[in-house]
């Protein structure tokens, strides 16, 4: 066991209703889809995932369509790209369930996953993001589009702001070392 995955563990086992991850790393949580049926995380292993919280309305919503540049481009070397929409940075994600997948689509050309709106920050977080910043606080999600990279091993890579692009050179080779990873 790396040491990644030690604190990981021990992150977990700080933030209450993650039990579940401790030594699991990110494959302790899951979401739930937009019809209501739950979304493991476990069921990535193996794959890099990159984990973005959207919201159709923001002023970085062009984002969309470059995730999904980025997804065409690395998902057949196994890069798991998911949505997580969110509201709570402006009120910038007014619709619901499917709905806001459906936009993402007609408007950006997104095909990846979108999963059910979720709370990202605060004490109501959803326990996946409660974990990744008691990791990372400094890299926890200040606005929409926040994208927390995560290891084949299920560990949390880092967080990359709103500001860094989907294809920006950081956020590209910190998934090319991923893919490559052992």
């Amino acid at each position: 066991m790396d040491r990644r995955m030690v604190m990981a563990g021990l992150a977990a086992s700080l933030v209450p209703g993650a039990a579940s991850a401790q030594g699991a790393g990110a494959y302790g949580f899951g979401f739930d889809r937009p019809d209501g049926k739950a979304q493991p995380l476990a069921d990535y292993r193996g794959r890099p995932m990159l984990i973005v919280n959207t919201a159709t309305r923001c002023g970085f919503a062009g984002q969309l369509a470059t995730l999904e540049q980025l997804w065409q481009r690395y998902r057949g070397r196994g890069l798991m790209l998911i949505a997580v929409p969110s509201n709570d940075f402006g009120g910038q994600e007014p619709l619901e369930g499917a709905a806001i997948a459906k936009a993402a689509e007609e408007e950006y050309g997104a095909s990846y996953p979108f999963m059910a709106k979720t709370v990202v920050r605060g004490p109501d977080a959803h326990p996946f993001y409660r974990w990744a910043a008691s990791l990372k606080p400094a890299e926890a999600p200040r606005w929409n589009f926040h994208k927390y990279l995560i290891g084949k091993d299920g560990s949390l890579v880092g967080g990359f702001g709103a500001a860094t692009g989907p294809l920006s050179p950081q956020l590209v080779q910190a998934i090319g070392r991923e893919l490559e990873a052992g």
